[in-house]
């Protein structure tokens, strides 16, 4: 094999080797198994004469992107990143990760595992902005690029988590009040109501808060055990409440939630920050 140049599209041999090394990490990743990212790359390096340690990384990056798409968590550290040889790099991903069996019961594993309440001793660090979506805005005669088909959705089955989607919650109902007694109305913190508990699902959001000056919050809360960009799922009475309240309306996204949680809020209708696919109601941010 020749040396490539830092400029050119990468090659198959490439991409699958590089595919390959990533599938490796994430599995590690995803049962609790420790690895070196800089050793891995080092390693690669040595196969990929004339790629740099800057274009790995974006490559990885780009992996992110179509892992995501195809149901998978991404690797920690490599926030996906959709401007990639898609074709190429789509096939390959696929190929591999349909052979992968470990990768497959690492995943379900990951994503079926029953959550804890999470104690937090420091609200004042689970606060950070939003991502920004880099397809939330599309213009209607945009090249249509649909999903690539996927053995099964495991950021769809992590949504189904009972458990780890009440644990989101407690946190979210602990941090509100908090909230509100650091802004000096403990009186409204002591009102805050965790509504889907209390009188059930199905009335488009889970907690029931206040504004300092006495207005309804009401908020939504989704919870993942991955990283920040990582996809949620709505339901269509989510949706319809969050489009009929725009002001009162927040979604709350709790992630690395079985780590160092961290939450950050999306105010009022959710396609408003989040590419939504009208089927599924899957919302992403990229």
């Amino acid at each position: 094999m020749g040396a490539a140049n830092a400029g050119e599209d990468w090659t198959r041999y490439e991409v699958e080797l590089i595919v390959a090394d990533y599938l490796s990490m994430l599995t590690s990743e995803l049962t609790g198994q420790r690895y070196n990212k800089t050793e891995h790359r080092n390693d690669l390096l040595k196969h990929l004469p004339g790629r740099s340690k800057g274009s790995v990384e974006f490559k990885h990056a780009n992996i992110s992107a179509v892992m995501v798409e195809l149901g998978f968590p991404y690797l920690k550290g490599y926030k996906p990143r959709v401007n990639f040889q898609r074709k190429l790099l789509t096939e390959i991903v696929a190929e591999q990760v349909i052979r992968h069996c470990i990768l497959d019961q690492a995943a379900l594993s990951a994503v079926e595992m029953p959550a804890q309440p999470v104690p937090v001793k420091d609200f004042s660090k689970v606060l950070t902005a939003a991502p920004k979506a880099e397809l939330a805005a599309r213009e209607e005669k945009a090249e249509y690029k649909p999903r690539p088909p996927i053995k099964r959705d495991y950021l769809e089955r992590e949504s189904h988590n009972r458990s780890l989607g009440q644990a989101g919650e407690e946190f979210a109902l602990n941090f509100e009040r908090w909230r509100l007694v650091q802004l000096g109305v403990g009186q409204l913190a002591e009102k805050v109501e965790h509504v889907s508990k209390t009188q059930g699902d199905g009335l488009g959001y889970d907690i029931l808060s206040f504004e300092t000056d006495g207005s309804e919050k009401f908020i939504e809360v989704k919870t993942t055990a991955f990283g920040e960009r990582t996809p949620f799922f709505v339901s269509a009475n989510e949706l319809k409440f969050a489009r009929s309240r725009p002001d009162e309306f927040r979604l709350y996204r709790l992630f690395d939630f079985k780590q160092v949680p961290k939450l950050f809020e999306l105010a009022g209708p959710i396609e408003r920050h989040c590419a939504l696919d009208a089927s599924t109601y899957r919302a992403s941010f990229g």
